[in-house]
């Protein structure tokens, strides 16, 4: 059996930091708690948090986050987001403003997953507004990111 199927027993949200910056990790982890009561992640969906700025994408192009959508459904997706630039988020916004910046772009890259899973053209119409709306449902639930 291939490594792929065997990891496909494994399904969820699963936060995979220890190479990111503690707070947005720990930040990562309760919103992912959250997640996972709130919808289902019928496959394996591991989130890596790198510390550096910013994240070279296969095509070559830097970006803050990312979605690796594999041609097989057989295969694992993955969601990258870059840490590094946490601290002068931190100072410019605050903590909680800073956090939910990197909330957002998490729950952008996840509209992606989901269009992933519906078999459709990855599309960047309309995946800010439904981030959006995640992100204003959990801020629903807690008082601070």
């Amino acid at each position: 059996m291939s490594k792929s199927v065997v990891h496909h027993r494994v399904k969820g949200l699963r936060i995979r930091g220890h190479r990111g910056h503690p707070e947005v990790k720990s930040a990562f982890i309760r919103f992912a708690w959250w997640l996972r009561k709130n919808r289902t992640f019928p496959t394996l969906l591991p989130v890596y948090l790198n510390p550096g700025m910013h994240i070279r994408t296969l095509d070559g192009r830097l970006c803050s986050a990312s979605f690796f959508a594999p041609d097989s459904k057989r295969d694992i997706p993955y969601i990258r987001v870059a840490t590094g630039d946490f601290p002068t988020w931190r100072r410019s916004e605050g903590r909680d403003g800073a956090l939910a910046t990197f909330l957002c772009s998490l729950a952008h890259e996840l509209v992606h997953y989901d269009q992933w899973l519906a078999g459709v053209v990855l599309t960047e119409r309309g995946v800010v507004r439904k981030a959006r709306q995640t992100i204003d449902r959990y801020a629903m639930d807690v008082r601070h990111p």
